[in-house]
C-alpha cells in the first residue's frame, strides 16, 4: 500500500513539472481565445499576447493581475526583448 502511495505521489510531482512552463497560447482577458501574435503589451520584464484591442487595454490598466494569472496557469512568459 505504502509503494502505491509513493508512486502516486510521484507521478503528480512529475506530471505538474512538465505540465509548467508552457508557452502562452491563449489570451488572458478573454479564456479561451487565441492569441494574435501582432498583439501584446511589454509590462514589468514580461511580454503579454492578447487577442484583441480592448484587451491591449485591460492589460495595460493591469498588467500584474494577468501576468500573475498566466503564471498561475503554468504559461512561461516571454522576457520583453532588449532593445
Amino acid at each position: 500500500m505504502k509503494r502505491i502511495i509513493l508512486m502516486t505521489l510521484m507521478l503528480l510531482a512529475a506530471t505538474s513539472i512538465y505540465a509548467a512552463n508552457k508557452p502562452q497560447t491563449t489570451c488572458p482577458v478573454m479564456d479561451g481565445n487565441a492569441v494574435n501574435p501582432k498583439l501584446y503589451v511589454d509590462a514589468d520584464g514580461y511580454r503579454i499576447y492578447v487577442c484583441c484591442g480592448g484587451c491591449v487595454k485591460a492589460v495595460k490598466a493591469d498588467p500584474k493581475k494577468y501576468i500573475a494569472k498566466l503564471k498561475s496557469e503554468g504559461v512561461e512568459l516571454e522576457k520583453t526583448p532588449q532593445k
